[in-house]
């Protein structure tokens, strides 16, 4: 099992959009980095939810649901996307600065590559953030 992280402006498709939904494909996605993220994903995988904007925090616990399939927003067909599966808000937000702040989690791709859409997060650095947003 992996660990990941993806990231959404809220104003254009936001946590709350993917709880009402309940399931969604994660379309968009035009970054060669973040694409071979996304054809990496498996099945049963767990992803965090980050706000960017002005929220700039992660939200909430997702799945996957759907392996990497031709995202149907790309008219090239260069482009993927993944399903995910809304699993659970987190206890409590951790925002950007926080992270920036914590040992362990300042060298996320969240912080060193701030434009990066989708990224691994560490076995310890998805411990870390379940403890700091008390979702354990």
């Amino acid at each position: 099992m992996a660990y990941w992280l993806v990231k959404s402006d809220p104003s254009e498709y936001s946590w709350d959009q993917l709880v009402a939904d309940v399931e969604a494909d994660w379309t968009g996605v035009r970054n060669f980095q973040a694409r071979k993220f996304l054809n990496e994903m498996a099945v049963g995988d767990p992803v965090l939810v980050y706000h960017t904007e002005d929220d700039k925090e992660i939200v909430g616990i997702a799945e996957v649901i759907g392996s990497a399939k031709q995202d149907p927003t790309d008219e090239e067909g260069k482009w993927v996307a993944v399903r995910l599966k809304a699993v659970r808000p987190v206890g409590r937000t951790l925002t950007l600065d926080e992270i920036r702040n914590t040992a362990g989690l300042s060298i996320m791709p969240l912080v060193e590559q701030p434009r990066l859409s989708v990224m691994s997060v560490t076995p310890a650095q998805w411990e870390a953030i379940l403890k700091y947003t008390k979702t354990v």
